[in-house]
């Protein structure tokens, strides 16, 4: 369906190079999250409760980086450039990651290089929003067949990651995230185009000021990173859950994720298609509800094929959100796609704090199963909250 969507529209050569750049990175990163939890627990060997502090460390360092960089983006210099520099920085952290198994290394000088290297995504959907309103291409079609790369790179990141950490040991897997953002850093040089700034009217530029004033933009935030705090905390728990508490076998975890990537591709090309009928934000509800569905079915479910069908749930949730949720910000504050996207982003990473925080004191202290009834409420909180938000 997304070829023959993307096909209508008669791609050209600019449009396939974002597609492309975002399946590269999203296959580099894919294959260093989901088993970074098992890197630092056998590899560094710290305990859940570091393990949770290194997520929390990471997401403070990458909210105050991408603040800095996102201010600087909007209003100066070629995002192009900036995009470039976040990919040295992603190979810089995947050979530090690579052959360091120093704690305090990795927290300090590996955090400060993920900081800035996670900062390119963002920027690549910034730099793509203003591309497609500058060649006048449909923005939310054109933003969800991107998202959709991405969820295929999950499809096939996380099995290859489990694969390549289980078989061939962390530092090979780590090269090849290296090399594949190399790969990346070369089509951004030659493939992607740097679009000139379109000057904001004095109304507009109002949004600069008062976005985060916005009730709006505030509560969508809050809902946010509530629904990231969610799926951080199954992320890094899952893997260590199935298998010191359900007995499953370590590769199900990637299988998992994998799977959930997979079904999301549909969801997010159909979120794109359906917005304009429906609005963003009762599909933002439809999303968060299925993902209390698929969190109140982890505490109930166990079994492998359980597992495997709760990611249906989890694959709407996390598909629509990604998704619409980025452009529903985006619509709030108009004329700053770097902030509002950073802005997004940024209700990940301080998803991620908590996350971090909650998940290793939790199962440190009362176990892997408490994780879930948390996250359970969590989720309802943010299903709450995204009703109230304005629809655009």
């Amino acid at each position: 369906m997304a070829w023959f969507l993307t096909k209508r529209r008669r791609i050209n050569p600019v449009y396939a190079a974002f597609m492309v750049v975002a399946f590269m990175m999203g296959i580099a990163g894919a294959l260093q999250a989901p088993t970074l939890s098992l890197f630092l627990s056998r590899e560094v060997e710290v305990r859940p409760f570091w393990v949770g502090l290194f997520y929390t460390v990471n997401a403070v360092a990458g909210i105050l980086v991408s603040l800095l960089l996102a201010k600087r983006s909007d209003n100066r210099g070629d995002r192009r450039k900036l995009i470039m520099v976040c990919c040295l920085m992603a190979v810089a952290n995947c050979v530090l990651f690579a052959f360091n198994r120093h704690y305090l290394t990795l927290i300090t000088i590996g955090v400060l290089f993920a900081s800035i290297a996670n900062t390119a995504m963002p920027q690549i959907f910034a730099l793509a929003r203003e591309y497609a309103d500058s060649s006048a291409r449909e923005v939310v079609m054109f933003s969800s067949v991107m998202r959709a790369q991405l969820s295929l790179a999950w499809v096939i990141g996380p099995p290859l990651s489990f694969m390549l950490a289980l078989n061939y040991g962390f530092t090979t897997m780590f090269l090849i995230a290296a090399g594949i953002f190399v790969i990346s850093l070369a089509l951004i040089f030659f493939a992607l185009p740097s679009v000139a700034r379109i000057e904001q009217p004095a109304d507009v530029a109002l949004t600069q000021i008062s976005g985060w004033k916005d009730k709006n933009v505030r509560m969508l935030f809050i809902a946010s990173m509530l629904m990231w705090t969610c799926n951080t905390m199954y992320i890094i728990d899952m893997p260590l859950w199935i298998s010191s508490d359900l007995g499953l076998p370590e590769s199900l975890a990637g299988l998992l994720m994998g799977t959930a990537a997979g079904l999301e591709i549909p969801a997010m090309i159909l979120a794109g298609y359906y917005v304009k009928r429906f609005g963003k934000r009762r599909m933002m509800v439809v999303a968060v509800a299925a993902g209390v569905l698929f969190y109140v079915g982890l505490i109930m479910f166990h079994s492998r094929a359980a597992l495997l069908v709760l990611q249906l749930f989890n694959a709407v949730f996390i598909g629509i959100v990604a998704g619409i949720g980025m452009l529903w910000f985006q619509d709030l504050m108009p004329g700053r796609p770097g902030s509002a996207t950073t802005l997004f982003t940024n209700s990940i990473s301080t998803g991620v704090i908590l996350a971090g925080v909650l998940q290793g004191t939790l199962a440190e202290s009362y176990g892997h199963y408490s994780v879930y009834w948390l996250i359970a409420g969590l989720s309802v909180v943010a299903l709450a909250l995204t009703s109230r938000v304005q629809n655009i």
